[in-house]
């Protein structure tokens, strides 16, 4: 709060936060107004700015009766600030934990956000946090053909960069409309590196609960593109893979809906066999093991994959790859190129060595 306070003293401010954003025990936004800052509006990413809304939910504007502030949802038809939203702001801070994968949407938000302050005149300060995915880079580099909201940039699928991180690259590279370049300033990290693991002290979403399913989660999410489940409708999302279909595996769960954490989840209300994820080892590494295993073993092969794959694979041949039966190395094998190009961008970025 020391570095960052003098530089909004008598300005007006809008938060792009969730409830990931605290100092110590405290919200961000009670911080700040208890230091006398003014808060015009809260902006909140997926999920709502309480974190409350399940994955894919409309979050609505509203109001926030704890901070008696107006909330702006940048989820739904409106995912960047308009300019009558930042018409009565100064500066714009963004403090949302990310968890380092291409997938996870916080980064498309800060990428709208930038943009928007890029178009209209506004500083932004981003508000730096630990990556708790760092440490490797690695996965397919995604083409640019393959853009959407779970991957907006040609970056791997675990990127090792922090917020901070990103949002200069982001500049840096031109990637904002027309090339535009947002007035950005990172308050970074003191005693920190990407050699440094770190337990996220908040679920950075609804259905990433613990460091077993944030550190699964770049393996896995693949399966958001299949008809499997990932226990989404759980207590242990993003923790197992299953299906009704694949009665040879031992597992058993049955995904519900539940308020605020899954809404209408893959294969509801069924009994699904699969596997149990909530022990296992997780090497640093995207292991593809898990999808070409369970391509395997599934009877109908032709309902494995649905239309989203691509946009989490960012690639047109993933799905391909597997159906051919290539083996996990012979895949690795085809994103070293890009990989090895990423590498080299991303050193101009880095604040942690």
């Amino acid at each position: 709060m020391d570095l960052l306070l003098p530089k909004i003293k008598n300005l007006n401010v809008a938060l792009v936060v969730n409830y990931t954003a605290t100092v110590g025990s405290t919200h961000l936004a009670d911080t700040l107004k208890a230091a006398g800052v003014n808060i015009k509006k809260i902006m909140a990413p997926e999920h709502g700015f309480r974190g409350n809304a399940a994955n894919g939910e409309h979050v609505k504007d509203g109001f926030d009766t704890k901070t008696n502030l107006p909330v702006v949802s940048l989820y739904g038809n409106n995912r960047k600030p308009t300019a009558q939203q930042l018409s009565d702001v100064d500066v714009v801070i963004y403090d949302i934990q990310d968890v380092g994968v291409r997938f996870f949407t916080y980064v498309g938000t800060l990428h709208y956000v930038m943009e928007a302050c890029a178009e209209n005149g506004k500083k932004l300060i981003v508000l730096d946090r630990p990556n708790p995915n760092s440490g490797y880079i690695d996965g397919p580099v995604l083409s640019i053909d393959n853009k959407s909201f779970v991957g907006m940039h040609p970056v791997p699928v675990v990127h090792n960069m922090t917020v901070g991180e990103f949002a200069q690259m982001i500049n840096g590279e031109g990637w904002l409309d027309g090339k535009r370049k947002c007035e950005l300033e990172v308050i970074p990290l003191a005693n920190w590196d990407h050699s440094m693991k770190y337990s996220l002290p908040l679920r950075p979403s609804p259905n990433l609960p613990n460091d077993q399913a944030v550190r699964l989660y770049p393996s896995i999410c693949f399966f958001e593109g299949t008809t499997l489940s990932l226990g989404r409708g759980t207590d242990f999302p993003f923790q197992a893979i299953g299906h009704p279909d694949l009665k040879g595996f031992p597992f058993q769960f049955t995904p519900v809906t539940i308020e605020g954490v899954a809404l209408n989840p893959p294969q509801e209300n069924k009994l699904c066999f699969g596997l149990d994820l909530r022990e296992v080892a997780i090497p640093e590494k995207v292991d593809l093991h898990y999808l070409l295993d369970m391509y395997k073993a599934f009877p109908k092969k032709e309902q494995f994959f649905n239309s989203f794959f691509e946009r989490l694979a960012g690639n047109n041949v993933l799905r391909q790859q597997i159906k051919d039966g290539l083996t996990e190395d012979q895949i690795r094998a085809t994103w070293q190129t890009d990989l090895e190009a990423y590498k080299l961008m991303r050193k101009k970025y880095v604040l942690y060595p």
